[in-house]
């Protein structure tokens, strides 16, 4: 399983990125897809999940509003849409999959290399 994560840059706060995850060896219509993110000196942090079933969406409460998960299953890509960005979006984010939605990291098998974000003021 490889998960590959980019769209990552520098972009001025209000901005928009997209950043993409491709994912080989699993099927991403059967299976948990998440976005975390860590910060300089922080701990990993939850961003969003998106369910197999393309119906559950979770996200954290810093982000809900500003950011959309969701999947293109032909592609076997599931993306991060991040809207209004604050310079506190700043991190490396990275994508996980798991056979349980959930918001704790330990629960995810797999993770991406992350890509990383910096949001600038």
């Amino acid at each position: 399983v490889q998960l590959q994560a980019s769209g990552g840059g520098l972009v001025q706060a209000g901005n928009s990125l997209r950043l993409s995850c491709f994912a080989s060896g699993l099927t991403i219509s059967k299976i948990t897809m998440s976005w975390f993110r860590q910060a300089p000196g922080k701990e990993r942090e939850f961003v969003a999940f998106l369910n197999w079933n393309d119906v559950s969406r979770y996200y954290a409460d810093s982000v809900n509003g500003r950011f959309t998960i969701f999947r293109d299953n032909a592609k076997n890509t599931v993306y991060l849409q991040m809207d209004s960005l604050k310079p506190e979006d700043t991190a490396v984010y990275y994508c996980a999959a798991g056979r349980v939605a959930s918001t704790q990291s330990v629960r995810y098998d797999s993770w991406g290399q992350g890509t990383l974000v910096t949001v600038s003021s």
